[in-house]
């Protein structure tokens, strides 16, 4: 098991956002939080990552605790994060935005510009455009190959399918499957159910700052009654 959230409590001033969550990722999975906007899927990554700290709980990631500990020492330990408004550096080229997250990096391995660009051909083409000028399709991509260039073992995504084109989205699919077959374990947050479908083991349904189900994909694909009440098709 690579992470383990328990009995975790996240707050935003006086308003109590997580409430008692708990849940667990093994190594080589790719696992979803499933809910519609609002629910508290983001500020679950961003609690894990240190960036918006929990008021109480654990979280274990490789059975070491992380809560406490600021977001830089959480990227050492060998976490990335995709956050849902990507930050990439907008004044950057896409090589360069992609070089600054191998620098930073404490870890080698198989992620390097060049694989990063085998998976996103249009970084390739662009590779000397800033990030200002690229589409929001194109941003998602340089976000996510920035997390990669890191050599994380176990990346949060934040709503990586939102906005993009059917056509995008098919790619972002093979994308994910090729990301899980280099042994990087994935936990992402989405509200688009064939999407997370076509990508995940398992998932955990998120409502109102609680986890209010575990299932495999497909047993939360077959039951009607859960996706009218907590999910979006």
């Amino acid at each position: 098991m690579i992470l383990q959230v328990l009995q975790v409590n996240t707050f935003y001033g006086s308003s109590h956002i997580l409430q008692d969550v708990s849940f667990s990722v093994n190594s080589g999975e790719v696992v979803s939080l499933l809910g519609r906007n609002g629910v508290g899927k983001t500020t679950t990554l961003r609690s894990i990552m240190g960036l918006t700290p929990p008021r109480s709980g654990s979280i274990l990631f490789k059975n070491k605790e992380i809560i406490g500990k600021p977001p830089y020492e959480a990227a050492w330990a060998g976490l990335a994060y995709m956050p849902d408004d990507l930050r990439i550096f907008p004044d950057l080229t896409c090589e360069e935005n992609l070089d600054i997250a191998a620098k930073l990096s404490r870890h080698t391995g198989y992620w390097n510009r060049e694989r990063v660009e085998e998976l996103f051909p249009v970084l390739r083409a662009r590779r000397k455009q800033k990030g200002l000028n690229l589409s929001g399709g194109e941003k998602k991509m340089l976000s996510l190959g920035r997390a990669l260039m890191a050599n994380p073992e176990l990346i949060l995504l934040d709503e990586p399918s939102e906005g993009l084109a059917p056509l995008v989205v098919g790619s972002l699919i093979q994308v994910i499957q090729e990301i899980k077959e280099k042994n990087v374990t994935i936990l992402l947050a989405d509200q688009n159910l064939k999407f997370c479908r076509r990508v995940c083991n398992r998932g955990y349904i998120v409502e109102k700052g609680r986890i209010v189900l575990e299932e495999t994909m497909e047993g939360i694909w077959s039951n009607e009654e859960v996706i009218k009440r907590y999910l979006v098709l």
